[in-house]
C-alpha cells in the first residue's frame, strides 16, 4: 500500500512537469531596485510574494472571484499582465487565466518542491506572479495560470 502511495505520489508530481512556456531569466528585466526599495513600496505581503516568490493562502484573494472586464497588472510595476475576458474558475483557490498578455510575462523553471514547475514573472520588474500548468480549459489554449492575487491590481474598462 504504502508503495502504491509512494508510485501514485511521483507520478503527480512529474505530471506538472514540462516547459509550458519559454524561458527568461530572472535577471533580464528593465526594472531593477533594491530589495530595501521594494520593501518601501510594497506590504509585506506583496514583498512576500512577488520578490521572494512566496504563495498566498488559497481563498483569500478579493481578485479571485472577480468577474469584471478589465486588465490585471502587476502589483510591483503597473506592467499589464492579464486580461480579464482570459479569466476562468479553476476551483483551485487562485486567480487562473487561460493566457497571459503576450510580451509582458516572462517564464523561468522552479524547483523548489522537488519537481520541476513554470514560475512567471512580471516581465518588466521581474516580480513573481505564479505558475503556470497544462491543466487549463482545453477549449481554449490548455494553460492554467494559476496567479497570486496579491500580485495583481484590476483596473476595469
Amino acid at each position: 500500500m504504502k508503495k502504491m502511495m509512494l508510485i501514485l505520489l511521483v507520478a503527480a508530481f512529474t505530471g506538472c512537469k514540462g516547459n509550458a512556456q519559454q524561458e527568461t531569466k530572472k535577471e533580464d528585466y528593465p526594472v531593477e531596485k533594491t530589495a530595501s526599495q521594494w520593501k518601501a513600496e510594497l506590504t509585506p505581503q506583496e514583498f512576500n510574494v512577488l520578490r521572494q516568490s512566496g504563495t498566498e493562502r488559497a481563498f483569500t484573494s478579493d481578485l479571485l472571484d472577480n468577474k469584471k472586464e478589465g486588465t490585471y497588472t502587476c502589483a510591483a510595476c503597473g506592467n499589464p499582465v492579464f486580461e480579464g475576458k482570459h479569466k476562468f474558475d479553476s476551483g483551485t483557490g487562485w486567480p487562473s487565466f487561460d493566457r497571459s498578455i503576450e510580451g509582458n510575462v516572462s517564464f523561468s523553471s522552479d524547483d523548489k518542491l522537488g519537481y520541476t514547475r513554470v514560475e512567471e514573472h512580471c516581465s518588466n520588474c521581474g516580480s513573481h506572479l505564479g505558475h503556470v500548468f497544462n491543466d487549463g480549459p482545453e477549449q481554449t489554449t490548455g494553460k492554467r495560470h494559476c496567479i497570486n492575487g496579491v500580485a495583481l491590481n484590476f483596473e476595469a474598462n
